[in-house]
């Protein structure tokens, strides 16, 4: 697939209600050329970013383009585009007024968040898009925040409280393989340290969903030492941590990488389900950094995976129930896109994700609802307005 090629992923954006482009990041003029293939009619832009681009520039030179749209975007852990999986590009979404409207809810600093002031402005939010298309009924929120942040959980947890019945998802920006810096932007303005949640109201008919191949084992452990606010654990069964998670996998505590992360995570019971809590890494002193929320008495059970392509079709068939979807915007953790890659199942998994346009990030976390996930797909189908041909 040449570039230009590459660059348009939905039909002729008069026609589209959700308009979807990609561009590699060093191509010249990508901004531009992403607004060429989206049309400029757009209520909300989303910019999925490679860290190997400037993140800054183009989100500046985005705002510029669509002045009287919400635009918003995050660095990223990879990219969902034409090709399934892709790296190095620029992944666009756009919504149309015709069919979209949006108000944005700016989070700027998750180290002094102000629950009570953060649900009034959700509460307003609604209200404000009621008032703007009373005609139509469905909705949901897409939230983007620093993946770096260590905020997630709290965070959902207070949006929630002001979302009411309205369905969440969202992911947590990425920075490739690297957890060093991620960005997450509204308009020209980047920040780190925050987030935007986005109110989205609609006559398409939309469904959210949150998926995930894993199997909880016979296999449990207990956390016996942790620091919860930097979301570590330093004894797993009242053994140093990185040194009991292998023994239990029965590798050398030295071997562990993301891979082995990727292919054993393990899950805890919440709610009456089971909620991945993935490791991030293993520090020098052998403590080990979960992606999400860990405090010290949470059993923890070695999930087991199923056939992650085989998983994936059956769930978006699922989802799709015979029906067309304008576009699938997901947000899909880096560890499934490490464990495709480990299990040689990128190919196939590219293909499903292709065929069901599958548009969105690799991410370092994702959010659903009121709970903050990991080694999970979470995301929005967006099918045509009830009854439409």
């Amino acid at each position: 697939m040449t570039r230009s090629e590459a660059l348009r992923l939905a039909p002729d954006p008069g026609l589209a209600r959700v308009r979807t482009a990609q561009v590699a990041h060093d191509e010249a003029g990508a901004v531009p050329r992403l607004a060429e293939a989206l049309g400029r009619d757009l209520a909300f832009v989303a910019l999925f970013v490679t860290p190997l681009a400037d993140f800054a520039a183009i989100m500046a030179e985005a705002a510029r383009i669509y002045p009287d749209s919400v635009v918003v975007g995050c660095t990223t852990a990879g990219e969902l585009g034409a090709g399934g999986y892709v790296e190095g590009a620029i992944v666009a979404l756009g919504l149309p007024r015709g069919n979209f409207v949006a108000v944005p809810v700016l989070v700027p600093n998750l180290d002094d968040l102000d629950s009570e002031l953060l649900v009034g402005d959700m509460i307003r939010a609604r209200t404000a898009l009621v008032a703007t298309e009373p005609r139509w009924t469905n909705e949901f929120a897409f939230l983007v925040v620093d993946g770096l942040s260590v905020r997630e959980d709290e965070l959902v947890s207070t949006l929630a409280a002001g979302l009411g019945p309205v369905p969440l998802f969202g992911g947590s920006a990425g920075d490739g393989s690297h957890f060093r810096e991620t960005y997450v932007a509204l308009g020209g303005e980047v920040m780190r340290h925050a987030a935007v949640a986005c109110m989205i109201r609609t006559d398409c008919e939309v469904q959210v969903f949150t998926l995930n191949h894993l199997r909880p084992s016979g296999t449990r452990m207990v956390v016996t030492e942790a620091e919860p606010t930097r979301r570590i654990v330093r004894q797993i069964n009242a053994e140093p941590a990185a040194r009991e998670y292998a023994r239990v996998l029965g590798k050398d505590p030295e071997d562990l990488t993301a891979l082995t992360f990727a292919a054993h995570p393990v899950v805890v019971r919440f709610g009456g389900a089971h909620h991945v809590r993935a490791i991030q890494r293993v520090l020098d002193n052998g403590d080990l950094v979960f992606f999400s929320a860990i405090d010290e008495g949470l059993v923890l059970t070695l999930a087991e995976p199923d056939n992650m392509a085989e998983h994936l079709e059956q769930e978006l068939a699922r989802i799709r129930r015979g029906r067309e979807p304008e576009a699938i915007w997901a947000c899909d953790c880096i560890l499934r896109r490490l464990e495709a890659e480990q299990t040689q199942q990128t190919r196939a998994l590219s293909s499903i994700l292709s065929k069901n346009r599958v548009v969105g990030f690799s991410t370092y976390g994702e959010q659903i609802n009121g709970m903050h996930v990991n080694q999970t797909m979470t995301g929005v189908a967006i099918f045509p307005p009830s009854g439409d041909a």
